[in-house]
């Protein structure tokens, strides 16, 4: 019966969406007839795999089944930075789809040149929506010039896994392990030199995870004023160094890099679970395809005294602008159905996002889950003390600098200092320019 009267109520909700939004103008003929019925068709792109794609359809076709106005159809790409590029070509092009999930920078990148559709009317009609219910952190990134132009739809940060029988092999405590960076690299020397894994823990291949640990050693990208870039510090350069040490001259850490959209991200997944190496730092999101009983989480150490302040971010369901109004009606009714708190207990219990809304955790069903499987609330309590997502200000280019500057520290084994002083070069040129605009 609480199905049943879910589902009554999602569409009383969905029905007075349609009602209030359904205004005059032109629309084009998206309906399909299907049984009889009329139903608008949107396609949702989005960069999940393995099992997030899969639990993301699972929640689509609920979607679909419990109405018959509109039929979202998933559209999965290789990653977001894919689904971010697909989506600029198709709104050129005008063949943008219904909706796409969207990064933090992506959002704010399409969104200053108004091609996403502004939500604030969608929410002010929606009599459930409740602004201060979201976390604070996720929502005001959600605005561009004070409009809403997505949703958050789940969020993330990148925690530390680890194989808990081999830890418990080389005598490490994971309390000890992951209470600095240093203990972390001096506990991978010694799984090393006793043959406990061939490496000790792996960072993942990019920009991302060495940004992280820079933040977590007391560094900035920007000073207060946003008119420096300051990632030449010596928070930086000795952060950096210390990790292009552990993987070219100590070999106790290593990268997984290149192939197919996430694949290097597998087959670092691949290592842990196979005892080549005893731990990574993944996203909040892998535990769709970890086996708990063998590994657990812990959240990220700081560098030497330092808090540990990686960032927690935010992906975001936006709307192209560009389709038309019974497109943008169905988008909106997708949104409303997966940040509703029952699916947000769902989608976080089996993927292990962080939810988006507070109410989340009063779930009895989520709260039960989490007392017993702590290692899904680890997400939750870094984001407690987290940086907020970084916004490029100059279109990426600052973020593109830090990915060469990655790439040669971590494959090229270039000394950090010599790679983040040329990122610092061309991104502060960029930024410069933005300035003078």
């Amino acid at each position: 019966m609480k199905k049943v009267m879910n589902v009554l109520s999602v569409m009383s909700i969905l029905l007075g969406i349609s009602l209030v939004l359904t205004g005059c103008g032109n629309t084009k003929n998206t309906d399909s007839k299907e049984s009889g019925s009329e139903k608008t068709q949107i396609e949702y792109w989005y960069g999940l795999g393995s099992e997030a794609d899969k639990k993301m359809k699972e929640i689509i076709q609920e979607f679909n089944d419990s109405q018959d106005k509109y039929e979202v159809k998933a559209v999965p790409q290789a990653d977001y930075a894919e689904t971010y590029q697909k989506l600029q070509a198709a709104i050129a092009s005008k063949t943008a789809p219904g909706l796409a999930i969207l990064g933090n920078s992506y959002l704010a990148d399409l969104g200053s040149k108004n091609v996403l559709e502004p939500l604030d009317s969608y929410l002010k009609e929606d009599k459930e929506y409740n602004e201060s219910d979201f976390l604070k952190v996720f929502m005001e990134q959600a605005k561009v010039n004070d409009s809403v132009l997505g949703v958050p739809a789940y969020g993330t940060t990148q925690v530390m896994y680890y194989r808990k029988d081999l830890l418990e092999k080389a005598g490490i405590s994971p309390t000890e392990a992951f209470s600095s960076w240093e203990n972390l690299i001096a506990a991978s020397k010694k799984i090393k030199e006793e043959n406990i894994a061939e490496i000790g823990f792996e960072p993942m291949w990019g920009q991302d995870n060495l940004i992280d640990i820079s933040l977590s050693n007391g560094g900035t990208i920007l000073d207060k004023d946003q008119k420096k870039v300051t990632i030449s510090t010596s928070a930086w350069i000795d952060s950096w160094e210390m990790i292009r040490k552990a993987i070219h001259e100590d070999k106790v850490m290593s990268i997984n890099s290149g192939g197919q959209g996430w694949e290097y991200w597998y087959k670092t997944i691949d290592d842990v679970t196979n005892g080549k190496s005893v731990g990574y730092l993944g996203s909040s999101g892998d535990k769709g395809n970890l086996d708990f009983s063998i590994i657990d989480s812990a959240e990220q150490p700081g560098v030497g005294s330092n808090q540990a302040k990686p960032i927690a971010s935010a992906l975001y369901l936006a709307i192209p602008s560009s389709i038309d109004k019974k497109e943008k009606e169905a988008a909106y009714a997708f949104i409303h159905y997966f940040t509703q708190s029952k699916v947000q207990a769902d989608w976080s219990e089996t993927i292990g996002y962080i939810p988006v809304k507070e109410s989340t955790l009063d779930n009895e069903d989520y709260a039960k889950f989490l007392e017993e499987k702590p290692y899904y609330a680890v997400p939750f309590k870094q984001a407690q003390h987290a940086s907020p997502a970084f916004i490029d200000p100059t279109g990426g280019k600052i973020v593109d600098a830090l990915k060469i500057a990655a790439d040669q520290v971590e494959l090229e084994n270039v000394p950090a200092k010599q790679a983040l002083s040329e990122a610092q070069k061309k991104a502060q040129e960029a930024l410069d320019q933005i300035n003078k605009k």
